[in-house]
């Protein structure tokens, strides 16, 4: 029985890498994001890969918005076994110069959208007896270190991977669910990367900060996400793995 699994942000950089991988490798994907134009495009190129798939348009931070995605894509699919946090906000301002409404909007987005989601698909667990379901939360290196000039993302992917924690213990031992997490580093042609980089001069000094000297891929990324959520993973469970040249081990401050 071919599995379905859905996509939060999966409409550019690391989502459509993620969600297009998927496909490739068999399952139902499911698509979701806030911008109906991008979603028509993730559409047709979902199209031209064979299996089955949906796009939704939806706001993480709708936490009715992600039950009413999760139902939706169980009733088109049967049930839904897996799921990608990968919706996210970011921008570069100093903590002394954030506006509360800065704050709200990136915790509200990365935190309180990946719990949205989490809960909503649980949900659908329970009324499907679903038995080893998986998660990957995206999170960054700067949810276990500083990070200067991100604040709000910081604390956020800090709240996330520590969610992923919990999840992996509660959900493990209540659902034999496997829940996990990515570190990216700096990637390309990311819409995180358009708006961390403030000038090809610093996009240049975050490359010579990664020891293997260049930016990583959305499709590297996804190479990784598709080998978390098989088989071949099948015994790993709360664990975040770095994906990033070795870039978290000399990074700098934005």
């Amino acid at each position: 029985m071919t599995q379905t699994i859905m996509v939060t942000g999966g409409t550019n950089g690391m989502g459509k890498a993620m969600a297009l991988a998927l496909k490739e490798a068999g399952w139902n994907v499911v698509v979701t994001g806030r911008d109906a134009e991008r979603l028509q495009l993730m559409d047709e190129a979902l199209s031209q890969i064979q299996g089955e798939h949906l796009t939704i348009q939806m706001d993480v931070r709708d936490a009715d918005a992600c039950l009413a995605a999760v139902n939706q894509a169980r009733e088109r699919f049967g049930r839904l076994e897996a799921l990608i946090n990968n919706a996210a906000g970011n921008f570069i301002c100093p903590t002394d110069e954030l506006s509360p409404n800065g704050w709200k909007t990136v915790i509200d987005i990365v935190l309180n959208g990946t719990f949205n989601c989490c809960h909503a698909l649980v949900k659908g667990w329970q009324e499907d007896q679903v038995v080893g379901g998986q998660i990957v939360n995206i999170v960054a290196s700067y949810a276990w270190q500083a990070g200067a000039g991100v604040a709000p993302s910081a604390a956020a992917k800090a709240g996330v991977l520590n969610l992923t924690r919990t999840l992996a213990v509660e959900w493990g031992y209540k659902y034999q669910a496997r829940i996990n997490a990515i570190s990216p580093g700096p990637i390309e042609r990311t819409g995180g990367a358009d708006k961390l980089a403030l000038s090809p001069e610093h996009a240049e000094r975050i490359r010579r900060n990664v020891p293997l000297g260049r930016f990583g891929t959305p499709e590297e990324i996804a190479t990784l996400a598709t080998w978390m959520v098989s088989d071949q993973a099948r015994y790993l469970n709360g664990e975040c793995i770095a994906l990033d040249g070795g870039h978290w081990l000399n990074k700098q401050p934005f």
